[in-house]
């Protein structure tokens, strides 16, 4: 079912000089930008009764009509597929999403994703783009995503995530022993020959990771991640290029390779672990619609906690707990009439804090220079030398 969208409007001549996008964007900004696109190519916006497009400039003072209709852009089945929430309320929901499971339908994969099973368990996400999915994860990585319900929280997250304003952390496991944690600051773009692969390129478009040593073992290393820039496999990419490729790999990573003298049981683990060892461990940002910081936490799913066992067994050591609870915690704010759903999930938590909104990745890096600035500081250095 598509709903209808009507607004009359005349551009104030303050924009005179502005592309027609971006002036109406601004003046409904319950709509993203790419969406009002959409609908001035498509004919759905008339200007003085005229069609134009995105690009041309406006001089202010033209009347604007908008007759558009909100719906799926493409047919999505909505299937029976159980989902981990972690937390819920009227605007947004998140996911802990497993291993394996497709985030929405593509190329191969038509049924048997999240946006299909987000359209079981909600039908009226039929009426948001790709069933309110904001950002995506690769098919093997686990955890965290946060899910619009409503197109005004889908308008602000898509916003959110375009200024880097939610902080995104993960976990992984790298082939390799670092000796400290930093910062890589390379374009990511399509490879040249292997379409379906990234690659460090310099036309390529600006990408930072942070990272940071969580423990060292005899031939891999735990780390932390940090995302200030969302580019596709920007975490496999980076670290294969400082040459600490994750575990599981196979794309970036290249040939398994074992530690001199491992025991028969980390052999086994590690060339049965199939795919890449990335977590999104946490999310943490300002609620799209009260201002709310709100911070999400899944702890490591079985199979990367089994790695890190076997890991520790080989090298005589105890593994470093990061993250851990039993269940999900919501504190609800009734300033706001913040709803939470306590759903029960394998070592999962959820917050919402009563404090200052969430730091963007920049301004933690102020907050944490041992963390992140001085790694920043490092890569720098390096790139000038």
């Amino acid at each position: 079912m598509n709903s209808p969208i009507r607004h009359s409007l005349t551009i104030p001549f303050e924009h005179a000089g502005q592309r027609l996008d971006q002036v109406l964007a601004g003046l409904l900004s319950e709509y993203s930008r790419t969406r009002i696109k959409d609908w001035i190519e498509t004919g759905q916006v008339l200007v003085n009764g005229d069609k134009l497009r995105p690009k041309d400039k406006v001089l202010g003072g033209e009347r604007v009509e908008v007759a558009a209709t909100l719906g799926e852009a493409v047919a999505v089945a909505p299937q029976p597929i159980a989902l981990d929430v972690v937390y819920r309320d009227q605007h947004i929901m998140v996911i802990n999403k497993p291993a394996g499971l497709v985030v929405h339908p593509g190329a191969g994969n038509e049924f048997g994703t999240l946006q299909n099973a987000l359209l079981h368990m909600e039908p009226e996400l039929v009426q948001l783009p790709r069933g309110g999915i904001v950002h995506r994860l690769d098919k093997e990585t686990s955890g965290l995503l946060v899910v619009a319900r409503t197109l005004k929280a889908h308008t602000a997250l898509v916003r959110a995530l375009e200024v880097h304003d939610i902080e995104r952390e993960y976990e992984a496991v790298c082939l390799g022993v670092m000796t400290a944690g930093g910062t890589v600051e390379a374009p990511i773009g399509r490879h040249r020959v292997d379409r379906l692969r990234m690659a460090i390129r310099e036309d390529g478009r600006e990408a930072t990771t942070h990272y940071r040593v969580i423990q060292r073992f005899r031939g891999h290393t735990h780390v932390r991640l940090q995302l200030e820039t969302g580019r596709t496999h920007q975490i496999r990419v980076h670290m294969a290029h400082i040459r600490y490729p994750l575990v599981g790999d196979r794309v970036y990573g290249g040939r398994l390779l074992l530690p001199k003298g491992a025991s028969p049981e980390l052999i086994t683990i590690l060339q049965g672990f199939k795919r890449q060892a990335l977590h999104a461990a946490r999310l943490a940002f300002a609620h799209p619609v009260s201002g709310k910081p709100i911070e999400c936490v899944a702890a490591l799913p079985a199979d990367m906690r089994e790695l890190l066992n076997a890991l520790a067994l080989d090298a005589g050591v105890k593994v470093k707990a990061v993250v851990g609870s039993e269940k999900v915690v919501v504190k609800k704010a009734a300033a706001d009439k913040v709803v939470a759903e306590k759903v029960v999930a394998e070592k999962a938590t959820a917050t919402v804090k009563k404090k200052a909104p969430a730091k963007s990745v920049k301004s933690r890096a102020k907050a944490k220079p041992k963390v992140w600035a001085k790694g920043r500081a490092r890569a720098k250095a390096k790139s000038k030398k």
